[in-house]
């Protein structure tokens, strides 16, 4: 959404595109089901079908687009603290603790279907502590937060051992199996009202605690020196970063299970359509991660109705494909600028 002399749009211009692209995402939300898209207003007409809207199809759409949210502002967070446009929210080791807290809550509570809705939240509860719990191994392994290179590499090994043990437990009990693809893969199926309230209490905390970070962000652009030179609490606000970046994160993941590319691609696509501060660009990077798994979620229960596809499953493949764009284009450009 570039003009055509190439300038870069203005933040707020983008944030009205993306609210837009926000409020008919949930109206076309709540208007696809099992038989495919059906006009809202000949569904408010019958009241079962009005119950199912309202109790299934809307808490699913406002749940796909807070946890896609959170996932964007978790992304732009992850790469303004670790300086790396290839940064993602699950860099700390989260989602891999996540992962391992499903599968030991598998494995303890069983996957019994007259378990219902206290089995998910079990493992709802399961996988936010595994998340919580590799993000502290991480800072313990880091020895702290002050050195983001020990940070990343910390995050790496724990999120490697971590998914190994997770590995080791479905080996051992293949009956976990099934119930880890359905977290692997990630889902909105599952989301209820208190579960939207859950991620947009957390959201809205995160992003008052994103904009009071925001001058850190724009510091560490320019570096640790000049970021100490300007006076600013380095240590402490590092820390609360990290928390924010964990609670976005554990929220995220522990409601819809792993969404792939969402946190990675929502800064990137707000980088090349806008030029602003980190205030403006977490804002509108969780905006376009609401945006990116509201819509991925419609196509994923649209296009193969009645059947369904695994939204995870859709966005790492939409995903990749935007990055395999990204860095053709690069390479085009960087060719370009050499000739």
């Amino acid at each position: 959404m570039r003009g055509t002399t190439g300038q870069a749009i203005q933040p707020w211009h983008l944030g009205s595109v993306l609210g837009l692209l926000s409020l008919l995402g949930l109206l076309v939300g709540s208007a696809v089901g099992s038989e495919g898209l059906t006009p809202l207003w000949a569904i408010l007409q019958e009241p079962l079908s009005a119950q199912i809207v309202w109790d299934i199809r809307m808490p699913r759409s406002v749940g796909a687009w807070t946890g896609g949210a959170l996932l964007g502002l978790a992304g732009a967070l992850a790469q303004g603290l670790f300086r790396n446009p290839l940064a993602d929210p699950y860099l700390l080791g989260s989602a891999s603790g996540a992962s391992l807290g499903v599968a030991l809550g598998l494995m303890l509570l069983g996957q019994s279907v007259a378990a219902g809705v206290w089995l998910h939240v079990g493992l709802t509860g399961m996988a936010f502590a595994g998340a919580v719990l590799a993000v502290v191994l991480t800072l313990v392994l880091a020895r702290g937060v002050h050195h983001s290179l020990r940070l990343l590499l910390a995050g790496v090994i724990v999120g490697v051992v971590l998914g190994a043990v997770s590995s080791l437990i479905t080996l051992l009990r293949p009956d976990v199996l099934q119930g880890m693809q359905g977290f692997v893969l990630g889902s909105t199926a599952f989301v209820s009202w208190s579960a939207c309230g859950l991620m947009l209490a957390v959201l809205l905390v995160c992003t008052a605690l994103s904009a009071w970070l925001s001058p850190l962000l724009d510091a560490l652009g320019l570096g640790e020196a000049t970021t100490l030179s300007l006076g600013l609490p380095l240590a402490p606000m590092r820390v609360v970063l990290v928390g924010v970046l964990s609670l976005a994160t554990a929220t995220a993941v522990a409601q819809l299970g792993l969404i792939a590319f969402v946190g990675l691609a929502a800064p990137h696509v707000v980088r090349s359509l806008t030029h602003s501060t980190h205030r403006w660009g977490v804002l509108l990077s969780a905006g376009m991660g609401g945006v990116l798994l509201l819509w991925a979620d419609v196509l994923a229960r649209a296009v193969l109705a009645p059947q369904e596809l695994p939204v995870g499953l859709l966005t790492a493949v939409l995903g990749g494909v935007y990055l395999l764009w990204l860095m053709h284009r690069s390479q085009s450009h960087d060719a370009g600028g050499a000739s």
